[in-house]
């Protein structure tokens, strides 16, 4: 049995390339223009039959007012026929407006909040 001493390992025949050696491929990277979300006012509607105490409470517990500016707010409502809560996301804003309709609901109010976009 005769051993052989086993051969030199090939070196490759294709030189590596270097970072800068021109075989590599960068990709530049463009700033992306992200625009903000649509936001969205929750207002409430006037009616004659919701009382007026109610629709402060309801501003201050579901719109973190406090007193003064909740009574500020149910004025604007009463006078204007429209009252504009708070400005958010549309998810946010949905959720307000179906919390809103919820307690008027099972107060036995009929008092109306919707979500309009900002403009």
């Amino acid at each position: 049995m005769a051993t052989k001493k086993p051969p030199n390992p090939t070196l490759p025949t294709e030189t590596p390339r270097t970072p800068d050696g021109g075989g590599t491929v960068l990709l530049e990277r463009r700033a992306q223009k992200i625009e903000p979300p649509q936001m969205y006012q929750v207002a409430m509607l006037n009616d004659d039959y919701t009382p007026m105490e109610f629709v402060v409470m309801v501003i201050q517990e579901f719109f973190s007012k406090d007193r003064e500016a909740a009574t500020q707010i149910m004025l604007k409502i009463h006078l204007d026929g429209k009252g504009i809560c708070g400005v958010y996301s549309r998810d946010v804003a949905a959720t307000k407006v179906d919390q809103v309709l919820d307690a008027a609901k099972q107060a036995g109010h009929p008092l109306q909040c919707v979500s309009e976009p900002l403009e």
